[in-house]
């Protein structure tokens, strides 16, 4: 049977969860398009300007009949205290920064995963000769937690993450789409979350606007990953020690107290980075160390805006150095940042850096964040 042979296949590349829902009109259409016109996509016009082929799997499949959903983990333990399934990552030292989890690999998961769903689709056209299949992860118009919710992989959590009741929420989702009829599974109908909150309660920059509703302009995922420009001080200090992506509606999520059914101790781990190392790198240096993994999104401008604005939380004199080489960086984003994290510093040595530096600086951007820092 072609599904057995498609499970089969899942689960020897590593994919911990499978169904198959049916390629029908997004039932979430209509509160997507709430969504975007609310504002709560941020700068990701790419959502507005696909709307349409959001509304059927046709927009990205034509003739699409089924979706094989898929589900493949990531890292959910501190690997240096894996005794403690949901435990958030350890003591952090001053001029470093926190990684999400799904990055800790370094290794960017469409690489990984894209070509185990070509092997699902080669498997498709085999038995099937002249049926079309198409897998995608995350870059393609639809809606992958309603279809991973219709295909029985779990349900919409509160925080809008899919949640399985045994593997929590650490894990990729990923569709095949394809023009054949496959046995559908049974949806999952069920929502686990009852009166818990403790996702909406935590974020540290109130990017919930209600159960199951966020305002990704608001989110530290977003900020540190998707958008492009300086970040809203008054978001600043809830991100806190978050080099890249957050984990936070994550750690505290009950289901996530398990242990991964994968096994991690070949994972080599970049929990955090050092922050202070960043700014000595050039751009040539960046895209060498990084151009394969997720960090490489968000570039070396992000990255760097990212990095002043977590040593601007920590605080620590010693992160001036660094900073100091942000203050001279020709790119305006930089610059700024790093002028509002020495700011927060604010020895003798930081003022007078930015003193120094508003005498020249003709960036309106950035000379608004130093009359901010002067004041």
């Amino acid at each position: 049977m072609l599904l057995d042979t498609i499970r089969s296949a899942a689960d020897e590349d590593g994919f911990v969860l499978c169904g198959v829902a049916p390629a029908i009109e997004s039932a979430g259409q209509s509160d997507l398009i709430r969504w975007i016109e609310a504002g709560y996509a941020g700068q990701m016009q790419y959502l507005a300007d696909r709307i349409d082929a959001y509304q059927h799997p046709a927009g990205v499949l034509d003739g699409a009949k089924s979706i094989v959903a898929l589900a493949f983990p990531y890292a959910s333990r501190n690997p240096s205290n894996r005794d403690q399934a949901n435990s958030p990552q350890g003591h952090l030292s001053q001029g470093h920064g926190k990684v999400a989890r799904y990055a800790w690999s370094g290794i960017d998961y469409h690489d990984v995963i894209h070509p185990k769903l070509k092997r699902i689709c080669r498997i498709i056209n085999e038995a099937v000769p002249g049926a079309a299949a198409r897998g995608v992860v995350d870059t393609a118009p639809i809606s992958e937690r309603e279809i991973a919710q219709l295909a029985g992989l779990g349900w919409r959590g509160k925080n809008t993450l899919l949640i399985h009741p045994g593997l929590g929420s650490y894990f990729f989702l990923a569709c095949v789409l394809t023009d054949v009829d496959l046995p559908l599974s049974e949806p999952f109908s069920a929502m686990h979350c009852g009166t818990c909150t403790a996702c909406l309660d935590a974020c540290p920059t109130d990017a919930f606007v209600d159960a199951g509703v966020l305002d990704a302009s608001r989110c530290i995922s977003y900020l540190t990953i998707e958008h492009r420009g300086p970040i809203d001080p008054s978001l600043r200090p809830g991100i806190g020690d978050w080099a890249f992506g957050c984990d936070v509606c994550q750690e505290v999520c009950p289901w996530n107290r398990k242990p991964s059914r994968r096994d991690e101790r070949s994972i080599q781990p970049i929990e955090s980075l050092d922050l202070g190392e960043l700014f000595s790198i050039s751009d040539t240096e960046f895209r060498t160390r990084f151009r394969k993994s997720p960090m490489w999104r968000t570039r070396r401008r992000g990255m760097l805006r990212n990095a002043a604005i977590v040593l601007g939380n920590q605080a620590d004199p010693s992160a001036i150095e660094p900073l100091l080489i942000g203050l001279a960086d020709e790119d305006p984003i930089i610059r700024g940042a790093s002028v509002w994290a020495l700011g927060k510093i604010g020895t003798e040595a930081a003022i007078a850096s930015l003193r120094n530096l508003r005498k020249t600086e003709t960036d309106s951007d950035v000379t608004a964040e130093l009359d901010g820092a002067l004041i």
